[in-house]
């Protein structure tokens, strides 16, 4: 909703009907490993959103790029066994990207990262052109395709960038003046310093400014009003993926062209979901 209290007008540019709405998530993928649980989960930002854009009832294809490993073969059949399009992820020799996970209290602890051949992904024109086939394209900071962003909003495409708790993170500095909908996190409430952060993220083009604030909900700015909403109550399990689930309803409001409140209610009623069980996202 704009200041003046109407819709933001994000219809397709094909005129799809909202049912049919198909989003491209794009970059990074990783096997979230618990240690002591002896359990790995598939995750990954851009993966993450396009299981629970599919849960919603859209549809979604994933790019990317994983090992010839173990892991490589299980993220491909995880994802695809999801409903989401696998057939553009990429095979390196090398590792696939993994996270070690703790969990304290039921929130997760991220205890060390190897991005394996995830370091060396760069789209190639075929990526950029199967992208362009999508009503909204979405990508994280920990991608490494920010500077595709221009190449690809140049085909016409919706783009949005979650820039997670780094918003000033050279990726993200890219990616803010490509893309329409700009998501970071920040916990410390609506304050004068975060509604100062966020006008000015929002000057430098993205249609709306979106903070995700975990348990104190979320601030959306569209360049004329703050709009507040906070959390569904639920029993906290394990909050991976909270966040993307977020992205992933709001993201969907959005495109069905429901009000900004309306989508931040998709957002954080699909968040509630996510972290009622272990992992981002229940395996198959």
């Amino acid at each position: 909703m704009r200041g003046d209290g109407k819709p933001v007008n994000t219809a397709s540019r094909n005129n799809k009907e909202a049912t049919n709405m198909k989003i491209g998530t794009v970059g990074d993928n990783c096997i979230d490993s618990y240690k002591e649980m002896g359990k790995a989960f598939p995750g990954g930002n851009p993966v993450n959103v396009g299981v629970y854009f599919v849960r919603l009832g859209g549809e979604a294809s994933y790019v990317g790029v994983v090992g010839n490993d173990e892991y490589g073969e299980f993220m491909k059949k995880c994802i695809a066994n999801k409903g989401v399009d696998a057939t553009h992820i990429h095979t390196l020799e090398g590792k696939t990207a993994v996270t070690e996970v703790e969990l304290v209290d039921g929130d997760r602890v991220m205890a060390g990262y190897d991005e394996g051949v995830l370091a060396d992904f760069k789209l190639t024109e075929e990526d950029i052109e199967f992208l362009a086939g999508h009503d909204l394209v979405v990508s994280s900071v920990y991608g490494n395709v920010h500077d595709s962003f221009a190449d690809i909003r140049a085909k016409g495409v919706k783009l949005a960038f979650d820039a997670s708790d780094v918003p000033e993170r050279e990726a993200s500095k890219v990616a803010v003046k490509n893309c329409d909908y700009f998501f970071y996190s920040n916990d410390d409430g609506d304050t004068e310093e975060i509604r100062a952060q966020m006008k000015k993220y929002k000057e430098e083009g993205p249609e709306l400014v979106i903070c995700m604030q975990g348990e104190k909900g979320s601030i959306v700015y569209d360049g004329n009003e703050y709009h507040k909403y906070g959390i569904v109550e639920c029993e906290v399990v394990d909050t991976m993926g909270a966040g993307d689930s977020y992205i992933a309803g709001f993201l969907k409001g959005i495109l069905e062209g429901k009000t900004i409140k309306e989508s931040m209610h998709m957002g954080a009623a699909n968040a509630t979901e996510t972290i009622g069980y272990f992992g981002a996202w229940e395996v198959e």
